[in-house]
This record gives structure tokens, sequence and C-alpha cells, in this order.
């Protein structure tokens, strides 16, 4: 591996692990939630009434350890399970859960800020650029996007008629899969 593609790399790696202790200590602690438990908070404020199985995947776990975090999240009072159809139950937040999503986003943006503070508009731009490659190059395929945006406040994402880049990468993929089907 070339010298410089190392450093970056190194750099990459610290950067990304001092920014998720801060946004781990800064908007979890707060409310004594650990990330996962945090992250379905926030993927409920935009998809309330996802089943347990759909919230486990999109955060990263499995159908026991999601139904268990349910049940933390339920004795907190932070969601409820309603019947949806049939044997069909959606996880909701509770309005004490969407005003800890609400909370959570509006720290791990506050501190994402502060890590940006140091650069210029056109310091921002190209590390936006650079981001969008980035991210899109993260995505893996068909249902990733959830679980790569679940701590993403879709709002700030996709201001000013601005384009997920992860959701771009899936619409991609997706449209190259169908282009790849033979007619029946």
């Amino acid at each position: 591996m070339h010298a410089t593609t190392e450093r970056v790399a190194n750099l990459l790696g610290a950067a990304a692990t001092a920014v998720t202790d801060d946004l781990r200590d800064r908007s979890v602690a707060a409310f004594r939630l650990n990330t996962s438990n945090a992250a379905a908070l926030i993927i409920l404020r935009t998809a309330p009434g996802v089943s347990v199985t759909e919230l486990g995947r999109r955060v990263g776990l499995t159908q026991s350890a999601a139904v268990r975090m349910v049940d933390s999240l339920e004795r907190s009072g932070l969601v409820e399970r309603r019947r949806l159809v049939g044997n069909l139950i959606g996880v909701h937040p509770t309005e004490e859960g969407r005003r800890c999503a609400e909370h959570l986003l509006d720290t791990r943006g506050a501190g994402l800020r502060r890590v940006l503070d140091g650069f210029d508009e056109a310091q921002l731009e190209t590390l936006g650029v650079l981001l969008e490659k980035l991210l899109e190059g993260l995505y893996q395929g068909p249902g990733h996007a959830d679980r790569l945006c679940r701590l993403c406040d879709r709002n700030a994402c996709t201001a000013e008629n601005a384009t997920c880049p992860v959701g771009a990468a899936e619409r991609a993929h997706l449209a190259s899969a169908d282009e790849g089907r033979s007619p029946s």
C-alpha cells in the first residue's frame, strides 16, 4: 500500500473513532441509552410502525436482541407496540420517545458542527463531495441504506434539494439490477 494511502487511512480511522466517541458520549449519555436504542428512536422518528424484526435489521441486531431492545425502550416509556393487521405488531415512539429522538439529533448535529468549526466554506464543500463519494462506496446493496443511515438527520441530508448519496447509490444499484434481468 502506498504511504499516502496508509496515512490517510489511519487519519480517517482516528477521526472516525474520535467523532464516534464524542457523539456517543454526548448524545447517548444524555438519556442513558446505548447506541442501538438511540438509533431505534431516530429510525422510529421517520418510520413509526415498523415491526420489531425490521427495526432490529435497521439497527443491526438479531431478532431476539431487537425484542430485548424494544422491551427496554417500552419499559422506559419511549416506545409502544401497537397491533397493525392480524398478528403484525408495529413499534411506535411515544411522545417522550419523539422528544428524545429530536434531542438526540439536535445533540448529534451540534457535535458534528463543532467538529467542522475549523473549516472555511470551500473546505466544507470539498469535504462534502468527498463524504458523498465515501458513503456511495460504503453502500453494500439492497437494505443496507437503512442501516448505513440509521443515525442520519434526513432533513439535514436533503436540505436545499440535495440528494442523499446513500439513497442515490441504492437507486442506482436497483436500476442496474433491473437492467440485468431478461424479459420473461
